[in-house]
């Protein structure tokens, strides 16, 4: 498995995204998720992971939020490769990239019909915390889950 860069606009990288927001909506009965979308403007990092074959694997990106912090954003691993450790690869790629740009917090939203994302972000040592910026008084994010990690 290789983890290289990419641009939000990739068309892997869409591809990709719009499969995780698929499955989020059929997860969570066709409810779009909280918060503010990511786009190209305000995400800086991405995060593709492919097979040996160059078949893509899964993805993650980064928004920077000001004051050494940073969200993570479209975290997705495609069903015939979970299990794998894909998804714990792009998670560290994403930290290694904060610390490199010298961030030293990333936050996340995610849900509690996500169990194997609560179980990846609480074994890699975040914890959960109150909700933050965008997500602060959205009706959308009272289920939400928040999660924390100082790198």
């Amino acid at each position: 498995m290789q983890i290289t860069p990419a641009e939000w606009d990739d068309a892997v990288v869409q591809r990709l995204a719009a499969e995780q927001q698929a499955e989020i909506r059929a997860r969570y009965g066709g409810k779009e998720e909280p918060g503010t979308h990511p786009s190209a403007a305000d995400v800086s990092v991405v995060l593709v992971a492919c097979d040996d074959d160059g078949s893509p694997l899964g993805c993650g990106a980064l928004r920077a939020l000001g004051d050494g912090v940073a969200e993570v954003k479209r975290m997705y691993v495609v069903p015939s490769a979970r299990g794998r450790g894909v998804s714990r690869a792009v998670l560290r790629g994403l930290e290694d990239a904060a610390r490199d740009r010298g961030w030293t917090t990333l936050r996340l939203e995610t849900g509690p019909l996500q169990p194997e994302a609560v179980g990846l972000y609480t074994s890699a040592g975040y914890r959960p915390i109150a909700a933050f910026g965008a997500y602060v008084g959205d009706p959308d994010a009272l289920d939400s889950l928040f999660f924390e990690r100082d790198l």
